[in-house]
């Protein structure tokens, strides 16, 4: 029986997202990663943790690096950090989890060994593994918030389009349909605050940075697929997403509203692998509170300290066309 998850008896319930920590073997850097989850686990005392992606690093290494060569057991050394301590966690796919020896569904199953997870499979008939939505018990034990998780694939199916993959049509028409289950006889207006997690962002992060009041740091590309497949328009249609969040960008720790949805990026967590010197890695934060359409957030960093206030960039083009 998976654990409720439930707002505190003071009104809040904190997340912490990491992301993107591309664990190996255990070797140093991986021990640095896990260090890190230890300062922010034990400062912030989350209610859930989400991995949004490249938990573990499947995937081709430069020469004389070791690959990854026992995915199952580096994905659980990988989680330990939060398994031992109790905590719930949930888990979406990044495009590194599963490139090589391990499959989608057979690090499904190394996820279901572990007592603490929330994470589930979701429909089969929809792409992709790992699309589920988890409710937030209020005071009065119903629904008071919604999680979406989704799989937003790892590469381009299409041989013209380069690049990344994106979160299928199916999956949308899914997500739209939870949104109504979960909100029965609510209006769009009515409908519970929800979050939503995924691993590779969408384009309207690049159209955010460009239009709108950003606060914190992009040092890379915003790397969404080359198509836009629409779920920010769904997002829109449905009305009760207040925020998402994504990682793959491993220097981008940027947020913003967007047509009244905040998109955020985590910050990147992971050693073993890129990063920008000077910008230390750490943990998103996200804080509801019961009964408000909005969410605290902030970045806890690896010395245990915080981020609270970002520098604010102005949008480099003018939105009047």
């Amino acid at each position: 029986m998976k654990r409720q998850l439930a707002f505190q008896e003071n009104g809040t319930f904190k997340i912490v997202q990491f992301t993107d920590l591309h664990w190996k073997d255990g070797r140093s850097e991986d021990l640095r990663t896990g260090q890190l989850m230890k300062t922010v686990i034990e400062a912030e005392q989350p209610d859930l943790v989400v991995f949004t992606g490249d938990v573990i690093y499947t995937g081709p290494v430069d020469s004389g690096n070791k690959e990854c060569e026992n995915p199952e057991q580096a994905f659980r050394d990988a989680v330990s950090v939060v398994e031992e301590r109790g905590i719930p966690w949930a888990f979406v796919y990044g495009n590194h989890d599963t490139e090589n020896r391990i499959t989608p569904d057979g690090l499904m199953d190394v996820i279901q060994q572990h007592a603490h997870t929330v994470t589930e499979p979701g429909p089969r008939d929809i792409a992709g593994l790992g699309n589920y939505t988890l409710e937030i018990a209020g005071a009065d034990g119903h629904p008071a918030a919604v999680l979406y998780l989704l799989d937003s694939g790892d590469y381009s199916q299409f041989e013209s389009i380069p690049g990344y993959g994106w979160i299928q049509p199916n999956q949308i028409q899914w997500l739209m349909s939870e949104s109504t289950r979960v909100n029965p006889g609510r209006s769009r207006g009515e409908k519970l605050p929800a979050l939503a997690f995924f691993h590779i962002p969408i384009p309207e992060y690049q159209s955010m940075w460009e239009t709108q009041i950003c606060y914190g740091s992009k040092y890379e590309p915003v790397c969404s697929a080359q198509v836009n497949s629409g779920l920010f328009s769904a997002l829109l249609e449905m009305g009760d997403v207040v925020g998402t969040f994504c990682g793959h960008d491993h220097v981008n720790d940027f947020q913003g509203s967007y047509h009244g949805i905040r998109l955020c990026y985590g910050r990147s967590s992971g050693h073993s692998t890129y990063g920008r010197e000077g910008m230390l890695r750490g943990g998103r934060v996200i804080q509801l509170q019961a009964g408000q359409r909005s969410f605290d957030t902030w970045i806890r960093l690896e010395d245990g300290s915080v981020v609270k206030e970002q520098p604010a960039h102005q949008p480099e083009s003018a939105s009047a066309h």
